[in-house]
């Protein structure tokens, strides 16, 4: 938390996909942080310690995505991390999320309302 307002971390190499949401979440309320790679988004994550993290799945690389989120779970992170893929709950069928330190998958792009619900839901626990 930063001045009262929750911090999300976005990370994504769409760089329109992350001015999209950033519109959504800081006229809701809150503080986005981005990176464009995963290993830019693991600096973030140190830097910033943000309360929720979204990754996308494909990045630069297939697997930036998944790879990003083994290394936050080896920095010991407890945030919601979150994983957004174009294939949604198909890939909840091949990957069990909850053993990858996932919250859960989101198939995208994500509604903004369903995104703003699941947010809200996750941090005021």
């Amino acid at each position: 938390m930063k001045n009262g307002k929750y911090v999300i971390l976005y990370v994504d190499d769409d760089q329109d996909v992350l001015d999209s949401t950033r519109v959504v979440l800081e006229s809701n309320g809150y503080i986005m942080v981005e990176a464009a790679s995963a290993e830019d988004g693991l600096k973030v994550y140190k830097a910033d310690k943000p309360d929720l993290i979204i990754v996308d799945l494909m990045m630069e690389e297939v697997d930036a995505g998944a790879q990003l989120v083994r290394e936050l779970k080896a920095e010991g992170n407890t945030r919601p991390v979150y994983m957004l893929s174009s294939v949604g709950d198909g890939l909840s069928l091949n990957v069990d999320p909850a053993s990858m330190g996932l919250s859960g998958v989101l198939q995208k792009p994500i509604d903004s309302n369903v995104l703003l619900k699941l947010i809200k839901a996750k941090l005021s626990h």
